[in-house]
């Protein structure tokens, strides 16, 4: 058996900044030189629309094209069976992806203010490469720096700024990036969207407003991941509360459909007194779920990669691994269930105390948040196999 996780450096990566070597990020100078090519579309839903912002390729952290390009390095993994054997994974970006991924980062800024500035820090850069680096096998990954609302907002600092202008700040930032992507960078192709918590809050207030209501913005969305941010259909259905015309996945080959979930170990279950994720935020509706790899529902195994050092959730007591990320398959799985009223991806870990394989995972930040530091993490496998098959079922329209 291995044990030991980095609880304490856990601690640290999620609330004071993380510990990687800043001097591995892609920074580039940050100048228009950077940008990558591309002349607005006329055809697209936003057409002629540039932002003078988002045309600077040191706004975004992955940038298809850019010498800044987070998305395309670094991703190799070991993978660690159970009887000890090691065998390495090499991870190769596909630069002619079909598709598009548009990926907004979760509350991971340590910026002292209300809402973060558009200069990345360590944990922009972790967080990018944990959550959506991957998907660049299967589609380019575009993702901005936004001002987003910090963890010092999240977590009872008191600013002047009232937190409906924090929020707001953050999501005109997004849509900004957005709309610069489709006009500059699309050339229609279709869009998968991602985000995760802040994130995927962010995206959902997008697509309600900005993508359901325009036919051809809503003819662009192969899928939309909107995970750990309480995506609500109602009861019975699968669409209808937070969208109208968009509803859950329930086979790989769905398109223009949503993914979502909050994952809670089997052990320590939501609480319905003081849980944050699994039911919806306001209003009426369940909690939605779906399992990546299993959308029409029941069990399956979760493919996924944590990183091996200089991470957010980075495992300890792992053999010597000269990858920075490690998959452990058959060590966790999950499905969805509903119990107390809320639904949510009920995750079980393997443990066995015979085998090389840690007999834990790290993910739990404080009461009521369940798994919510690797939600991407537990299923960024099967979001991938996930979102290749959605681009073949696009293609095929």
């Amino acid at each position: 058996m291995r044990s030991g996780f980095g609880w304490a450096a856990l601690a640290v990566a999620v609330l004071g900044g993380c510990g990687s070597d800043p001097e591995a990020r892609p920074r580039g100078d940050g100048g228009a030189g950077d940008a990558a090519p591309g002349g607005a579309e006329a055809g697209s839903p936003e057409g002629g629309y540039r932002s003078e912002l988002y045309a600077d390729a040191a706004s975004w952290l992955c940038l298809p094209g850019s010498d800044r390009d987070a998305c395309t390095r670094d991703l190799d993994a070991t993978v660690l069976s159970a009887d000890g054997t090691l065998r390495p994974e090499p991870f190769v970006a596909d630069a002619d992806a079909a598709i598009d991924c548009f990926y907004v980062y979760p509350t991971i800024s340590t910026d002292t203010s209300a809402n973060s500035d558009l200069s990345p820090d360590d944990a922009e850069w972790d967080v990018v490469r944990e959550q959506a680096a991957r998907l660049s096998s299967v589609c380019r990954v575009f993702a901005p720096v936004y001002r987003q609302v910090t963890l010092a907002s999240l977590f009872g600092t008191t600013f002047d700024t009232p937190v409906e202008e924090r929020r707001e700040i953050a999501y005109a930032d997004v849509l900004d990036a957005y709309r610069h992507y489709l006009s500059v960078h699309n050339g229609g192709r279709g869009v998968v969207l991602v985000g995760h918590s802040q994130g995927a809050s962010i995206l959902r207030r997008l697509v309600a407003e900005h993508v359901e209501t325009d036919p051809p913005s809503r003819d662009r969305i192969v899928s939309a991941l909107l995970i750990g941010g309480n995506f609500a259909v109602p009861d019975g259905a699968d669409v209808g509360r937070d969208f109208q015309q968009i509803p859950l996945c329930r086979s790989p080959a769905d398109v223009g459909c949503v993914v979502a979930y909050s994952a809670f170990r089997s052990d320590v279950p939501p609480d319905p007194a003081n849980t944050l994720f699994g039911r919806p935020r306001t209003g009426g509706g369940v909690a939605a779920c779906t399992h990546p790899a299993a959308l029409a529902g029941g069990a399956a195994p979760l493919d996924a990669y944590f990183p091996v050092r200089d991470g957010l959730v980075t495992l300890a007591g792992l053999p010597p691994l000269d990858t920075p990320f490690v998959r452990m398959p058959g060590l966790l799985s999950g499905e969805c269930v509903e119990r107390d009223g809320l639904r949510y991806l009920e995750v079980r870990i393997a443990a066995d105390a015979a085998d090389p394989r840690p007999d834990d995972i790290p993910g739990d930040l404080t009461t009521g948040w369940g798994l919510h530091l690797v939600d991407v993490h537990l299923g960024m496998g099967d979001l991938v196999t996930l979102v290749g098959a959605q681009a073949r079922a696009w293609a095929s329209r």
